[in-house]
């Protein structure tokens, strides 16, 4: 039996990633959070505290040899630190760490690949979140810092736009919501730009596959499927999944500013990464986005909308 701990995992892409973990017969399970969201899983004990309490850690993480620790919640330098000192008593073989593909520098080289640029200061056109990716990128340093000269082995897995089931950021649900409400929903005029997106199952997937594989250690890799998808094809395969006639206005990216329309995506930039490498590694297929997006559409009628 493998023992993985999961920092996080009650939100979005932990708790998918707990849920298909479990399915699996070969694993122990434990999943530190602070609790607000309890998962009460069969087969999954929950470790309740904080991760940035040293105190609760050391006393609450059990003495157990760790697979790998797979890590949703790290956004600062100094949430790898807590966490591998927490565990410096503990035999760990593994620290998966979900990043971001907003880690690399804005390009004209498309699609972004691992070895692009990445990010040397904030990005303050992001308002409240104008330091989230650069700490996520520092945050991948301090990880490999603190990994070499021990048996530690480090993977960084940095998704491109993830939807899914249990998506609490309103991407998707934003356009479920119009269209379920027959509403007009507004458009950039520009058919451009593209996207690339992973579904948060194959999110899962690759994490569980990555567990214990050499061929990811110390390595970092982007999720990202290969369809590239416009705000118009995005519409598209809605109509087609929901079944619906789709009222589109188009609008001027200014038009669209000025009106404070919540569009979720950028409206004149490409957010076009690479998956391809960690699909050659792993040998695994994403999902196709339509495919993705009916399960992700049946688990929001499912769930009340």
């Amino acid at each position: 039996m493998k023992n993985v701990l999961v920092i996080g995992g009650s939100y979005f892409v932990g708790r998918v990633f707990v849920e298909e973990l479990s399915k699996e017969s070969d694993y122990r399970i434990y999943v530190i959070n602070r609790g607000s969201r309890p998962l009460n899983m069969e087969g999954v004990t929950e470790i309740i505290c904080d991760r940035n309490n040293a105190a609760q850690l050391q006393e609450n993480i059990p003495p157990e040899k760790w697979d790998a620790v797979v890590d949703f919640c790290a956004y600062y330098p100094n949430d790898i630190e807590g966490m591998l000192s927490a565990l410096s008593r503990h035999d760990v073989g593994q620290y998966i760490y979900i990043s971001t593909s907003s880690v690399y520098k804005e390009t004209l080289t498309i699609p972004v690949m691992e070895d692009a640029p990445k990010l040397a200061e904030t990005q303050p056109e992001l308002g409240p979140y104008s330091d989230y990716a650069l700490n996520k990128w520092r945050s991948e340093i301090r990880l490999m810092e603190l990994c070499v000269g021990t048996n530690i082995h480090y993977t960084s897995l940095r998704p491109a736009i993830i939807y899914g089931k249990y998506n609490y950021a309103p991407r998707e649900s934003y356009f479920f919501d119009l269209i379920h409400q027959n509403k007009t929903v507004a458009l950039p005029d520009n058919p451009l730009p593209l996207f690339t997106f992973v579904s948060v199952w194959d999110v899962a997937r690759i994490i569980i596959a990555c567990i214990g594989n050499e061929k990811v250690f110390d390595r970092a890799f982007n999720l990202a499927a290969p369809d590239l998808v416009s705000y118009r094809r995005l519409v598209e395969v809605l109509g087609e999944i929901m079944e619906k006639k789709i009222r589109v206005r188009n609008m001027s990216v200014k038009a669209i500013d000025e009106r404070k329309i919540p569009l979720p995506f950028p409206l004149d930039n490409h957010l076009i990464y690479s998956g391809a490498l960690i699909r050659q590694v792993l040998s695994i297929k994403y999902t196709p986005f339509v495919e993705g997006m009916r399960k992700t559409y049946q688990f929001y009628v499912e769930s009340g909308g």
